[in-house]
């Protein structure tokens, strides 16, 4: 039987994403089955990431579990968040999700809204996937 060949992770998550989608999940007053993360069309830059709790799964979400936090993929969002990093980051007056995404092309002077490319086929193996 031949080896398979590795998955290119759709999103991976930072310790400090993963602390926070846990403190939040650990608060929420609802059975949450995952957070799901996908974008939308939308804002001055075309686009915008969503975030929403997901009470079930569905057959065609892309799940990932990554250091204690499911998150499921909306299939429409696959190839927009391919290899995309989702951080937590707090500074002086803000703090938030930032995702650092390699299809991005151009972002909204507010960063509320982003330009991205669907993900090329093939893309993913020449960087080293």
């Amino acid at each position: 039987m031949a080896n398979a060949k590795p998955r290119f992770k759709v999103l991976s998550l930072t310790d400090a994403a993963a602390d926070r989608v846990r403190e939040i999940m650990d608060t929420t007053d609802h059975s949450v089955a995952a957070l799901k993360v996908g974008v939308k069309n939308g804002g001055c830059a075309g686009m915008s990431y969503t975030m929403e709790w997901a009470e079930q799964i569905g057959p065609y979400d892309e799940v990932i579990e990554e250091k204690g936090v499911k998150l499921v993929i909306d299939p429409k969002a696959v190839l927009f968040l391919l290899g995309t990093q989702m951080d937590f980051r707090t500074e002086k007056l803000s703090s938030g999700f930032v995702f650092n995404n390699p299809n991005q092309t151009s972002a909204c002077g507010c960063g509320e809204s982003v330009a991205i490319e669907p993900a090329k086929p093939g893309a993913m193996e020449s960087a080293g996937a």
